[in-house]
């Protein structure tokens, strides 16, 4: 609303609800903090659980940063900046959700101590892009060339990601399964770089098993039957033929119809349609195909043909499963029956159609070098199933970035202390202002391995100052062991990040904070309610009656 001439005017539709200067901005960081306090304390080995309950009465039980943000029905604008950047880091990292919102939530919090210091937010967030900088320089300074050939650098990496999730116990075992599935999807661009793309990795999730019995497939596992109980249920050195196209009666594309007279016509009409459903059997036949994987629907008549061929087909396979089967088995995904030659066809050891899990289930196994894989997960109960897959994701994540990157750094807290101890040194060599938010982003730093001693029942001051006496002697690598209490080498230890998760918390984190510090004025509309129907009988339907008006 603004004054003309001592007339208000307004500019805002009623109801609209406008908060301005440092009510804003307080408004923002309160929501921010409320959002990285909620998943504060699941970071770490020792961290705890969430059980996340929807308006549908569905329970999620997990301690993935990410997770617990998306379910969470989070109202603040604000809030909901917070939750993408952990989105945006699960995207391009995998791991590192809770440590970016945690340190995202820290740096505000900072930063309104420079604000009540009337320190203006533009020198802050000029202040912590130049600290950001500077970390990421720090972090590249500090990362360690690792070898990828060797499984056991690979496997520290892939532990890391899990410890402190439900899946800890089977960590070995789940760590073998993610590096073998992301080294078999591993390509070689044109340039000679080193692509993973974790898309290439199908899971299929079963419950009824233990996770132990969690299997990684040299090639496809589908969530689908054989069509048709005359079909073979294994079959041998499979040539398999994509389809994706119907294997029906065509139907016209323009309305028609057809008018029969005759009993000889219908006859005649019946005989055509079945001698082109065998004619589609025979021209898979001819091909040399022994396996079918159509896209699309498969007739009942054409199954019957198939099956006295002795040929296995399965129906209406998912698009994302075609794609994955043609790099899985060499083959082409076909849309017109009639070029199907033996060229197209994929191969493959056996296909095979088993009961996991109370469902049936085909497998596609033994491809030579596949670009594409299946993992099917087993659990006891959905709960199991669906955390396990959330670990996986993440170990599938970092070994993949860490395989086209081939940097890492030390975990526990490690990193954090040397930037805290670094980004306060370079604070001093800065002359204005931004020195003081300079310095505030390194005591933001301070806040993992504060939170992860918290979470382990330490004391957060103790190891806060053996951790900086032992980065100031030169330990680079030190960082905070949960399980004894006592700061340890964290490269003998074991615990190993890649560069890539490290760099993206920093930067992901800074945004955020930059972001949500340079508002100082919100605008919410007010919603709209749709029109409630007046009460039956009442008013009689007469304006301003009071049937047609508002309870009070």
């Amino acid at each position: 609303m603004a004054a003309l001439g001592g007339i208000p005017v307004l500019v805002l539709k009623e109801g609209s609800e406008r908060t301005r200067g440092r009510d804003a901005q307080s408004a923002n960081i309160n929501a921010a903090k409320a959002v990285a306090s909620a998943v504060r304390t699941t970071l770490g080995p020792k961290g705890m659980d969430k059980m996340l309950v929807d308006s549908l009465g569905d329970v999620v039980i997990t301690n993935d940063g990410v997770t617990i943000l998306k379910e969470m029905e989070i109202e603040s604008p604000a809030a909901k900046m917070v939750v993408e950047i952990a989105k945006t880091v699960d995207e391009v990292a995998g791991d590192g959700t809770t440590t970016s919102v945690v340190l995202g939530g820290e740096l505000l919090k900072k930063a309104e101590e420079l604000l009540e210091q009337e320190l203006h937010p533009s020198v802050i967030t000029l202040g912590y892009r130049l600290a950001a900088e500077k970390s990421k320089e720090i972090l590249d300074e500090f990362a360690v060339d690792l070898d990828i050939e060797n499984d056991e650098d690979l496997k520290k990496i892939a532990k890391t990601a899990i410890t402190g999730k439900f899946a800890e116990a089977s960590r070995d075992f789940l760590a073998d399964i993610a590096i073998k599935a992301v080294k078999l999807i591993t390509e070689t661009s044109h340039g000679g770089k080193r692509v993973v793309d974790i898309d290439n990795i199908s899971v299929e999730k079963k419950t009824g098993g233990k996770v132990g019995e969690t299997m990684l497939v040299q090639g496809m596992a589908l969530d689908k039957e054989v069509v048709h109980a005359g079909m073979p249920k294994r079959v041998e050195d499979a040539k398999i033929a994509l389809i994706n196209a119907s294997l029906e009666v065509k139907k016209t594309e323009t309305s028609a119809e057809l008018k029969i007279t005759k009993s000889e016509q219908l006859k005649a009409f019946l005989d055509e349609e079945e001698r082109e459903m065998r004619e589609m059997a025979m021209r898979i036949k001819a091909s040399g195909a022994n396996v079918v994987i159509c896209q699309k629907g498969i007739d009942d008549l054409v199954q019957h043909y198939l099956a006295k061929e002795g040929i296995m087909a399965v129906r209406r396979a998912k698009k994302s499963d075609m794609e994955k089967l043609a790099k899985a088995t060499g083959g082409k995904v076909i849309t017109n029956l009639e070029e199907l030659n033996e060229k197209d066809l994929g191969h493959a050891e056996f296909v095979e159609e088993r009961k996991v899990g109370g469902d049936k289930m085909v497998f596609i196994e033994g491809c030579k070098n596949p670009h594409a894989v299946s993992i099917v997960i087993r659990g006891g109960t959905e709960h199991v199933v669906d955390e396990v897959e959330r670990a996986l994701h993440d170990m599938l994540m970092v070994v993949g970035s860490i395989i086209e990157d081939g940097k890492a750094v030390a975990g526990g807290g490690a990193v954090e202390t040397e930037l805290a101890l670094r980004v306060k040194a370079y604070s001093a060599s800065l002359k204005g202002r931004e020195q003081l938010a300079v310095e505030k982003f390194a005591e933001a730093m301070e806040i993992i391995p504060r939170t992860l001693a918290e979470n382990s029942g330490l004391d957060p001051i103790d190891t806060l100052v053996e951790l900086k006496a032992a980065h100031e002697r030169g330990e680079k690598t030190a960082g905070l062991d949960v399980y004894s209490g006592k700061v340890v080498d964290m490269w003998q230890k074991g615990v190993i990040e890649p560069l890539r998760t490290k760099r993206q918390v920093v930067e992901s984190a800074t945004e955020a904070a930059v972001m949500i510090l340079r508002i100082d004025d919100v605008i919410m509309s007010k919603r709209e309610s749709p029109p409630s129907p007046p009460p039956e009988g009442g008013g009689g339907g007469m304006p301003g009656g009071y049937g047609g008006m508002p309870p009070y």
